[in-house]
């Protein structure tokens, strides 16, 4: 497996994977339906946001974006495929990234996590700081985490 930096070709790839990864905890159509705007990366975002992409054997397994301008930022996007959840990618990108934002002089990010997603988050060292709104679902409230960079 391997860590490249996403290509805008793939925008729209990326974005299934987004949708896929965010169905695998259960949540039914409409509810994605509701997350695609905010889960939809655009082939001029790719560059700008910083996209990684976990590749093996020619196929993305997974993707973060790594946003705003240092010393501080956000990990705006983090998804695994379903099939490869378990495997190590989210720890390798979630590592990757981490590595990443020190060296462009991030100091912390923040996390606005799916439920289901933060105890992983919380396994890496990030922190519940408080909520944050769901940018999809009106009165859905979000765990936010921050990552110490220092």
């Amino acid at each position: 497996m391997r860590i490249r930096a996403g290509e805008a070709a793939e925008a729209a790839a990326l974005t299934e994977l987004a949708l896929r990864s965010k169905g695998h905890w259960g949540y039914d159509a409409e509810f994605l339906a509701a997350c695609r705007e905010e889960l939809t990366l655009g082939p001029a975002d790719v560059g700008p946001r910083r996209t990684s992409v976990a590749e093996e054997d020619g196929r993305a397994l997974g993707f973060t974006t790594l946003d705003g301008e240092p010393p501080r930022g956000a990990l705006g996007m983090m998804f695994v495929e379903p099939d490869a959840i378990g495997r190590g990618v989210g720890r390798l990108l979630f590592t990757r990234t981490m590595d990443e934002a020190r060296r462009l002089g991030f100091t912390s990010l923040t996390i606005d996590a799916d439920p289901n997603a933060e105890p992983f988050y919380r396994a890496m060292g990030a922190v519940r700081i408080g909520t944050t709104p769901s940018g999809s679902v009106p009165g859905r409230e979000l765990p936010l985490l921050a990552v110490a960079l220092a």
